[in-house]
């Protein structure tokens, strides 16, 4: 979870772009960084689109250094690609960049979400984040997690052909339903999923608000959603009862003046943390099931490690604990491996809110200052042979601020802890119960609007004993 654009931002952003009355070559003052402010007017944003973005950033460090000037999608911006730049602006100086995002995105998402939003509204709102996602609160929903990745799993089976990022994607909306709600009728929750996938559409999509376009059926479905939302506030309210859940929090938060949050500002953190929890847990899981697949070594290395949990569990019979959850290095290692290779979070974006020094350079105020932390994670210099997979680079901490899958600083995802818990607890029935076949394989990228493997890695799936009398076939 937490605060999340990536590539795919960019491709609404571009359109958006064209009608800034701003967008001309910005003003060149003071000892800026070094880099290419490309042509007049559209700066380096036809570089941009034709290439791997991977590739257009990573050349201009290569280039320039770890700090770099560029001009793309209407902005003057300053790339920082060094575990110490990023630090200073995330942490030590987060006070002088601001998030920033385009208003469409806060149209659909709600302008009282968490990472709208930076000082003491920011603050109340992570701790109750963290409080409802703390290792105290995800340890109990163990058994129910549990239940919705075994069903997800069958769900699955039978041979035919599965868009697995996309069935992923209904097995992280079904957990942060539960995080947020706790138990949520299937009719109520069938309403929400339907016109949340609407609303996700249309999320990176032209911000156009005219009857057909993909941005306004998004407005639209987000107006349904407020309704579905403010129903079920107004019946939690009318029951008057205390529960454990983010919604729970929410409704009973009180500020130092006794003040508690109003309707919008809870709905508009509910859509947050279920933006949040979504694609970015599913795309990683995504990756995990891909990573595993082509390497036949490593998926026996985990197996090895998940049986012993399964017998003990009576063949799976009883379910996962806590204690267990807790006690696999190897899988755990895969996970974060994952995340380092695919890095989900590749970037994320702050304004200068006033003009900045940093190491000799001036980043003037207004210019958009973007953290590059896939080019941290993949730099060999961190990073032991960074285009190889290995899980066992783990088993050693790496080296201070150059591993951040979920960000640094007061924007970073305060709901790391469950996703790894759900990608644990999937990942454990997957390769005790069920076989897969990946159908396209191919190490082809595709942005949706994170980078998963190329058309959702189509696959198939069969239940251990199926598979098994397949060999036998």
């Amino acid at each position: 979870m937490g605060v999340i654009i990536l590539y795919g931002f960019f491709c609404a952003l571009l359109l958006f772009s064209l009608f800034k009355k701003h967008w001309g070559k910005p003003q060149q003052r003071g000892n800026l960084p070094p880099g290419s402010m490309g042509w007049s007017y559209i700066g380096e944003t036809l570089q941009l689109y034709s290439q791997n973005p991977d590739v257009f950033f990573a050349t201009r460090q290569k280039r320039f250094g770890e700090i770099f000037k560029t001009h793309i999608l209407g902005y003057p911006c300053v790339m920082l690609a060094s575990p110490e730049a990023i630090r200073f602006v995330l942490v030590t100086k987060a006070d002088l960049f601001k998030p920033t995002y385009p208003r469409s995105k806060e149209q659909l998402i709600g302008p009282s979400a968490i990472f709208f939003h930076q000082g003491a509204y920011h603050s109340q709102m992570r701790k109750l984040v963290q409080g409802s996602f703390s290792l105290k609160i995800i340890r109990n929903l163990v058994p129910e997690i549990e239940a919705i990745a075994m069903s997800t799993l069958e769900s699955w089976c039978g041979g035919k052909i599965v868009n697995t990022f996309y069935e992923l994607k209904k097995f992280t909306f079904d957990v942060a339903v539960l995080s947020i709600f706790g138990d949520l009728d299937s009719p109520i929750k069938e309403k929400l999923r339907k016109n949340y996938c609407i609303l996700d559409k249309g999320y990176n999509s032209f911000p156009l608000s005219l009857p057909g376009t993909s941005y306004n059926t998004s407005v639209l479905a987000r107006k349904k959603i407020g309704q579905i939302l403010f129903e079920i506030i107004r019946v939690r309210k009318e029951k008057n009862s205390v529960q454990n859940d983010f919604l729970g929090s929410l409704l009973n938060f009180k500020d130092e003046k006794g003040e508690i949050l109003r309707d919008d500002q809870i709905l508009d953190n509910i859509i947050g943390v279920l933006f949040a929890a979504q694609d970015t847990t599913a795309s990683i899981l995504t990756w995990i099931l891909k990573y595993i697949h082509d390497d036949p070594k490593l998926l026996e290395a985990i197996k090895k490690e998940q049986k012993p949990f399964f017998e003990a569990n009576d063949g799976g019979n009883l379910p996962l604990t806590w204690a267990q959850t807790r006690n696999m290095p190897l899988t755990n290692g895969v996970i974060m491996e994952s995340l380092r290779m695919a890095s989900i979070i590749s970037f994320t974006f702050r304004e200068a809110v006033t003009d900045v020094e940093y190491n000799g350079y001036l980043i003037p105020k207004g210019w958009k200052v973007l953290p590059l932390f896939r080019n941290i994670h993949h730099n060999p210099n961190f990073f032991t042979e960074p285009q190889t997979f290995n899980s066992s680079r783990f088993e050693v901490g790496p080296k201070y601020n150059t591993f951040m899958p979920f960000g640094i600083g007061v924007h970073a995802c305060p709901g790391n802890e469950v996703a790894k818990l759900e990608m644990l607890i999937l990942i454990h029935h997957l390769v005790n119960r069920f076989r897969w076949e990946v159908v396209v394989s191919s190490s082809g990228v595709q942005y949706a609007p994170f980078p998963v493997p190329e058309q959702g890695l189509p696959a198939k799936f069969w239940k251990e004993s199926s598979a098994n009398m397949r060999g036998q076939d």
